[in-house]
């Protein structure tokens, strides 16, 4: 490796953010938070109930990305993950629901004999994707499953599938959307390429047992990934200029909310940011009514230079309105005429001089058409009728005789 490209690399994967400056916006930020808990309600409606201490331990500290251009094109269903070194699911209260690819009966058993009793406890329902349709296709069973569970993690298998299973119920906001998890075993690489699988592998559906393994990892591998989706910070990608990412909450030490916030910031960047760094606007932390503080701002504003228009200079609409084309044509918009009256007469027209003759254009002759047969038809008709009348006459008479 030439020296220049080891520079290159070193630079591209600096991160501009100080680190002074994060800890000193999150320390600002806390520090508002717990006083604006503790400071009595503006409108004088005390809530008995409210805690300060639990409302500051449950407020959310969100870090917002500004880009340059869009991020993606359109919204992304499946959220992103950042592994944090202060994980945000930490209670053990909480309670997670897996779901897996058919069957579902190997997960179960390996999630009640094999996983550790800590993570055991906080899974409170495991089913796949063909009982998920069966048990839960309707909108008030869903709102249930919503509100029975506070964390969804789905086999990535299966994921693309699911917002059809559960609708708008999970999918209309994304607190709770379903986070991707690796549970199948990946195939062994020979010279870069996977080994196809053995024949007789493929078993039928109705024929396999479901207590076998399902070609799943083994279990450390899956606990592992468990544990690393539950206290990962989500990113939901939007076609916008703003991202909003999770990193901690205000009961925390500031010192911990800057070492996720740092994290996220270098794996946000590198992994989800079209053209890195080039396309970073700036880096704010916030609460959730509070003012944004800044934690880096980019010198250049735009990404394309070409773009940008000099001091004094307009800029030329891609599409010209009305009075553009009439200032390029040369003719005077119509403005500061009056309206004329309804009442008013109209301007007699200016006579003109009859054209000549040659200048007239020639009539065309016109077609002559065929004759019509409806007199001849009229006549045959009030002959018939004739006849008919004195048919009827001479029988009449030799009735009576």
């Amino acid at each position: 490796m030439s020296p220049s490209t080891a520079v290159t690399k070193t630079v591209e994967t600096t991160v501009p953010v100080n680190p002074d400056q994060t800890l000193k916006a999150c320390k600002a930020l806390v520090a508002h938070i717990k006083k604006a808990a503790a400071a009595p309600p503006k409108d004088g409606k005390q809530n008995l109930l409210a805690d300060a201490e639990t409302t500051v331990a449950e407020t959310p500290v969100w870090l917002t990305l500004t880009t340059k251009n869009h991020i993606h094109e359109n919204n992304r269903l499946q959220p992103g993950k950042i592994a944090l070194p202060n994980p945000l699911n930490t209670s053990e209260e909480i309670s997670v629901c897996l779901i897996t690819a058919d069957p579902q009966r190997w997960y179960k058993n390996a999630v009640a004999d094999e996983f550790p009793e800590e993570l055991r406890k906080k899974i409170g329902r495991v089913i796949d994707l063909s009982h998920l349709k069966a048990k839960f296709k309707a909108y008030e069973a869903q709102r249930k499953l919503f509100s029975e569970h506070d964390v969804f993690l789905a086999d990535d298998r299966i994921i693309n599938r699911l917002p059809k299973a559960l609708g708008k119920t999970f999918y209309k906001t994304t607190t709770k959307r379903p986070i991707p998890v690796v549970l199948m075993a990946q195939r062994e690489k020979v010279d870069g390429k996977r080994v196809a699988v053995p024949k007789g592998f493929m078993v039928k559906k109705n024929k396999r047992d479901p207590t076998e393994n399902v070609n799943a990892r083994p279990i450390p591998d899956i606990v592992k990934e468990v544990e690393r989706a539950v206290g990962a910070a989500l990113v939901h990608l939007t076609p916008s200029t703003n991202t909003a990412v999770k990193v901690g909450y205000a009961g925390w030490e500031p010192e911990k909310i800057a070492e996720n916030i740092t994290a996220v910031v270098k794996e946000l960047v590198e992994r989800f940011v079209p053209q890195k760094w080039n396309n970073v606007r700036s880096f704010y932390v916030k609460g959730p009514e509070t003012a944004a503080l800044p934690v880096y701002q980019t010198d250049e504003l735009w990404l394309d230079e070409s773009k940008v228009v000099p001091n004094g200079q307009e800029k030329p609409s891609a599409l010209p309105g009305k009075r553009e084309q009439k200032a390029i044509t040369g003719e005077k918009p119509n403005i500061g005429k009056k309206r004329k009256s309804l009442d008013a007469e109209p301007e007699p027209a200016a006579e003109e001089a009859p054209a000549a003759k040659e200048d007239r254009p020639k009539k065309k002759a016109k077609k002559v058409l065929p004759e019509s047969n409806d007199d001849k038809l009229d006549k045959e008709i009030a002959e018939r009728k004739a006849r008919l009348k004195k048919q009827k006459a001479s029988a009449k008479k030799a009735v009576e005789i």
